[in-house]
């Protein structure tokens, strides 16, 4: 059985790789998040949320078994993610795209943080003085930290809608968005599977990761892990999208200051990019020689944070096609002119 058309299966390989990508990153500005009722990462949430209980009296008995939920319940979400891109895949090649381009788009979200950072600086628009829109700002923000906002000033509000977009640009954009792209060009269905286990990871975490649950140990301790790379090249997008390289050797010393080794990086190359002073009560303060952000610094921080994401994308996209040529070249290399493969039962 000869081979057919080496080159063709690069071409749609790179195709493939294109329609994936257009499907998630078309949907999510047409569409936004999914109905929870529809949502994989909601159904995922239901599985940690039954799994979040008391499985033993000793806080070290709640920390082995928070390790097993740590190691083995991303899985469920890559192997679901996998067999139904598999799948797909058996029926047509751009079938197996577009259903690993819906599993990107799942396991992302920009317009939806996007929207709900302005909803809040819009509502510290009136100040102090406009107490029942800081109540609505005060509100609203929770769907974004989880620190008290009870008393935060409207410029505290601002701060911390613009930290959370900063962060959540590499939680839930740049995380998924980096393994996909890498493995798209070899295996879709590898793709898929690794943009659901790192979903998955940071779900864990955001739902078990506090210091008060023994049981989110481990998977707080994975989140750092698998965050450490996403988190840099969002500081570095942050910084390319704000025409400032610099900002991120600036926003070195600032960036340790948080808790987590990775929130600080995209959150302090923010700060420096608009010279703006970020903070968190007893927590930290990024570039503190500035002042608390205005609303129209706010508004700058939602258009910067846009603008990186289209560069992340922009650059996935190009990384991806480049990996797609290189794997349909090595695959017409490894062939000299003329050659064929055996047929199947022929020694």
């Amino acid at each position: 059985m000869t081979r057919a058309g080496g080159r063709g299966d690069a071409a749609v390989t790179v195709t493939t790789v294109v329609v994936a990508f257009a499907l998630a990153f078309v949907l999510d500005p047409l569409v936004g998040e999914p109905p929870t009722a529809a949502h994989p990462v909601a159904w995922f949430g239901k599985l940690v949320g039954a799994l979040d209980r008391e499985w033993t009296d000793s806080p070290t008995g709640q920390r082995l078994v928070g390790v097993g939920i740590a190691l083995f319940a991303p899985l469920v979400p890559a192997a679901v993610a996998a067999g139904v891109v598999l799948g797909a895949s058996y029926l047509h090649p751009l079938a197996g795209a577009a259903v690993a381009g819906l599993v990107l788009f799942t396991a992302t979200s920009l317009r939806s943080l996007l929207e709900l950072t302005g909803e809040v600086l819009a509502a510290t628009e009136g100040g102090a003085e406009a107490e029942g829109d800081l109540d609505t700002a005060r509100e609203r923000v929770r769907g974004l930290v989880g620190r008290d906002t009870s008393a935060l000033s409207p410029a505290e509000l601002r701060s911390a809608a613009v930290e959370s977009a900063a962060e959540n640009l590499s939680d839930g954009l740049i995380a998924t968005l980096l393994p996909f792209a890498v493995l798209a060009p070899l295996s879709l269905p590898a793709a898929a599977a690794a943009a659901a286990w790192v979903k998955g990871v940071n779900t864990l975490d955001s739902m078990l990761g506090y210091p008060s649950k023994p049981i989110g140990t481990a998977s707080a301790r994975l989140d750092d892990l698998v965050m450490w790379v996403p988190a840099r090249v969002t500081a570095a997008a942050i910084a390319v999208a704000g025409a400032d390289p610099l900002a991120v050797a600036r926003a070195r010393a600032d960036a340790r200051r948080p808790a987590s080794p990775n929130s600080g990086w995209p959150m302090a190359t923010l700060a420096h990019v608009l010279e703006v002073r970020l903070r968190k009560r007893d927590a930290y303060d990024l570039h503190a020689e500035a002042d608390l952000p205005t609303l129209e610094d706010g508004r700058r921080a939602v258009a910067l944070v846009r603008r990186a994401a289209l560069v992340a994308v922009v650059v996935a996209v190009a990384l991806a096609i480049a990996l797609a040529v290189a794997v349909g070249v090595a695959l017409v290399a490894g062939l000299e002119p003329g050659a064929s493969l055996p047929e199947v039962g022929r020694p």
